[in-house]
């Protein structure tokens, strides 16, 4: 077979050259007869011309005709220049633009207001299933920005940022994507901070949780959008690492137990992946604090420093809540202290959130401010020494505090105490941020909304 299929080409191929052969014989016949008739047609104009009467009178007409044809042609080119139509020529009769029409206007400038979403979806795992979901999205001129995929035993989950016209309803939206073949549609609006490609993402958080470990929740929270995040201490050695459905949980290195959950959307192995390389990068580096400080300056001429605490602070920190009346205490811990040591091994552990200590220039701590990562937002808390109290220290720690929760993507703190803590009160109206109070059995909780407040707020770690 193999030699009748060679001896089949290579006869093939001899016909093939043979009429490649015959045709360019006859291009050459056809153009050596070209040159002939156009000698012959030579050589009777100019025995025409030469030995005519009329010969001087034929040459003339024949220049004023070619002289009138050129004036012709660019009195023509003139009068309509060969550019592109004009918007009147791409509308239609009518009035309403075509499609095409409608491109090229949005290209000129004048296109119409657009809206981020973030949308995922599951897709059957077969050929063509994504194509048939961006052609239902493209026909709504919605405009896929970036694009990842999450595949699964059964399916594929695709997620997508999409820039869409802002009159598509939300429904539409998901309506488009159900008729693409797309189910389990979960849409949510997003902002240009989301326009990050997911591995530029992924190392950007890991860098920050390698100089942090106070980054970690954070961290976690900025890579799978509106997740709660629950800590719980000494449950990691029971529960194992794992996802079931919306919850997702990591033991940590510590003991404790990192719980993230999301309502809408449950998570996707690809995510589990993400978040246990986090927790392993973070095991391996061990408890880490970033040495930053500023100075502040108060008008009595003290000198103190602010700056991140770490767990060498205990002992400094055992020797304050010494000397910080039971009033103090009890403001700060909503009852009497009788075991300093077990909350401030809780509260200077970096993994639990960020802590701020205030010193003299003798080393003394005079100051205490926590802020605690609890679900999508922050818990700060504030413990001030009774002999510093009333000098500014408690508003300016936070105001530093509420900059590095948003420094960190945090947008709401809060803060729990007694409804007579009239001074905690003061100093959270000081943010300058929208307040909601919600009082129970004589505690109040104060919710602080930053973003309001963003612009107002100073860097957490300048000099004041």
């Amino acid at each position: 077979m193999e030699k009748m299929a060679y001896t089949h080409g290579r006869v093939g191929n001899e016909q093939q050259q043979r009429r490649s052969r015959g045709h360019r014989w006859r291009r050459e016949t056809v153009e050596l007869a070209a040159v002939f008739a156009a000698v012959a047609a030579a050589d009777l104009v100019a025995n025409v011309v030469v030995h005519g009467h009329d010969g001087p009178v034929l040459l003339a007409a024949s220049a004023a005709a070619m002289l009138g044809t050129a004036l012709f042609r660019g009195w023509l080119a003139h009068r309509h220049p060969h550019g592109p139509p004009g918007a009147d020529a791409l509308a239609p009769p009518g009035g309403a633009m075509t499609g095409d029409a409608a491109d090229r206007d949005a290209m000129s400038g004048e296109q119409e207001p657009t809206v981020l979403w973030r949308l995922r979806t599951s897709v059957a795992d077969a050929p063509g299933s994504l194509a048939r979901v961006c052609t239902a999205l493209a026909e709504r001129r919605v405009n896929i920005v970036s694009m990842q995929a999450h595949p699964l035993p059964d399916c594929t989950v695709d997620e997508f940022i999409v820039r869409a016209p802002k009159a598509l309803a939300r429904t539409e939206l998901a309506a488009a994507v159900a008729a693409g073949g797309g189910w389990d549609i979960w849409t949510d609006r997003a902002d240009a901070h989301e326009l990050v490609d997911v591995p530029r993402q992924v190392l950007a958080l890991a860098t920050r949780t390698a100089l942090d470990a106070a980054e970690l929740p954070v961290a976690l929270r900025q890579l799978f959008g509106r997740a709660a995040i629950r800590q719980f201490p000494g449950r990691g050695a029971e529960t194992p690492a794992g996802v079931e459905g919306h919850v997702m949980r990591l033991p940590l290195p510590n003991g404790d137990l990192l719980e993230l959950s999301r309502p809408n959307l449950p998570f996707t192995p690809t995510e589990f992946a993400r978040a246990r390389a986090l927790v392993e990068l973070d095991t391996v580096l061990g408890p880490r604090v970033p040495q930053v400080e500023a100075r502040i300056s108060h008008p009595e001429g003290d000198e103190l420093t602010v700056r991140r605490a770490t767990p060498e602070d205990k002992a400094a920190a055992v020797a304050m809540h010494a000397r910080c009346s039971p009033e103090s205490l009890r403001r700060r811990y909503h009852g009497p202290v009788r075991d300093a040591d077990r909350y401030l091994d809780h509260l200077l552990d970096p993994r639990h959130g960020q802590t701020l200590a205030v010193e003299t220039a003798h080393g003394r701590l005079v100051a205490l401010a926590h802020l605690m990562w609890d679900d999508e937002g922050a818990e700060i808390a504030l413990l001030v020494e009774d002999a510093w109290q009333r000098r500014g220290l408690g508003v300016d720690l936070v105001r530093r505090m509420a900059a590095l929760a948003l420094e960190a993507g945090v947008r709401t703190v809060y803060a729990v105490t007694t409804s007579s803590n009239t001074g905690l009160i003061s100093t959270m109206r000081r943010l300058s941020a929208p307040l909601d109070y919600q009082v129970e059995d004589g505690t109040l909780v104060i919710t602080a909304h930053l973003a309001e407040a963003a612009e107002k707020l100073p860097a957490p770690w300048a000099a004041r």
